[in-house]
């Protein structure tokens, strides 16, 4: 069955992605007022019950223009300084727009290896849903100041992607200096046929990319089909949108013209089939009964439930779990190395502390970061319900 496009208001949690040119003005730097409309939008999807995430380009273009650098391309040591200052700017401006609509600003700043390498990915995931539960809005950027062209993103397009695989969104929304996906560039192609829905990425999809066109965006058509093949195969809708208007999410939930990818699967599913059937698991662990009802009713798994760990792993790596009669009932990543998790075996979660010396977290496994596979095993249907229900 095809999947159907739903309107923004829908969603669950939602990324909005926004490009250098439509927030700074090469001229005169911040461009207040339409931040100040996009910041009444996402009240909006907010005030619907939507969680939002922000992954927000403009530090480099801001930092220049108070920096009063020249035009043109800058070298890696006055990016990383135009970076550096123009962060504290663009943090300030969306701390100062958000709180106009009652919302709280949260910063983070993310490198190549934040979300490539397992238990940094791990860390980021924990602070964005930690800051999503305490009601913030997360505004994320790559951290310019330190990252080279060797170890980047170098557009937010993919990372953007990455952040909504990582937060579990629903929708990632692209918005851009084009009001979406056109057959040919439409500036260079008056035939061009504009795209509204694009059911799968194929390689003629990908054809139909061009490159940039503006100086103070990075990501052209070509990364942005990029973050539609990351965001999709996770389950994750992609809309690109003309973000040249106020209130421009506004504007897409009224009926404007975008171009909307269709996910693969939902982000539970497609989430827990990577975790169920593409990685060989790194350990072992044998659980009491009581464990065993509590997986199956869709709880995470606490280290009380754990009889024993077997085998060398990391945190972040992926795990076995086996039931009282020895047979594997669940696959999930490690909250803990194999280490420590033999040493909180059995014990209460209010335990951890004093015996690892520092506050970890209440679960062995998290109900996020499993999947049942053996006897016992949550239908797909069921268990994205309850994940729903926990989100």
């Amino acid at each position: 069955m095809a999947a159907i496009r739903k309107a923004l208001s829908s969603h669950k949690r939602i990324v909005i992605k926004i490009g250098s040119a439509l927030l700074v003005d090469r001229g005169s730097g911040l461009k207040k007022a339409w931040l100040d409309a996009v910041c009444a939008d996402i009240a909006g999807l907010r005030a619907g019950g939507a969680e939002v995430l922000v992954v927000s380009s403009g530090a480099i273009a801001l930092g220049r223009t108070v920096l009063r650098l020249p035009k043109g391309a800058l070298k890696l040591e006055e990016s990383q300084a135009a970076a550096a200052v123009g962060q504290i700017a663009l943090a300030r401006a969306w701390s100062e727009s958000l709180s106009t609509e009652g919302l709280v600003a949260g910063q983070i700043l993310l490198t190549l290896g934040d979300t490539e390498e397992r238990r940094r990915y791990l860390n980021a995931r924990a602070t964005l849903k930690q800051l999503l539960k305490l009601g913030s809005v997360p505004i994320i950027n790559e951290n310019d100041t330190v990252a080279t062209s060797e170890i980047r993103y170098g557009d937010n397009d993919r990372l953007a992607a990455r952040v909504a695989t990582m937060a579990g969104a629903d929708l990632l929304v692209l918005l851009s200096d084009i009001d979406g996906l056109y057959t040919a560039p439409p500036h260079l192609d008056p035939q061009a046929r504009f795209l509204d829905t694009i059911d799968e990425i194929t390689p003629e999809i990908e054809a139909m990319a061009g490159g940039a066109a503006s100086e103070l965006s990075r990501g052209g058509m070509r990364t942005k089909i990029d973050a539609g093949k990351i965001a999709t195969a996770a389950g994750c809708a992609m809309i690109i949108a003309s973000g040249k208007t106020d209130h421009p999410l506004r504007a897409v939930e009224d009926g404007a013209r975008s171009s909307w990818f269709a996910p693969a699967g939902s982000p539970v599913t497609a989430r827990k089939t990577w975790i169920a059937g593409q990685l060989q698991p790194a350990g072992t662990l044998a659980i009491d009964e009581g464990a065993e009802r509590a997986l199956r009713s869709g709880k995470s798994l606490l280290p009380a439930g754990v009889r024993t760990v077997m085998g060398t792993f990391s945190r972040g790596d992926t795990i076995a779990i086996v039931g009282v009669n020895g047979r594997e009932l669940a696959r999930g990543l490690a909250g803990y190395d194999a280490d420590e998790a033999r040493q909180i075996a059995g014990k209460k979660s209010t335990e951890i502390a004093g015996i690892l010396g520092h506050a970890g977290r209440a679960a062995m496994v998290h109900r996020d970061d499993l999947v049942m596979t053996g006897a016992g095993r949550i239908d797909a249907g069921a268990a994205q319900e309850k994940d729903a229900a926990h989100a």
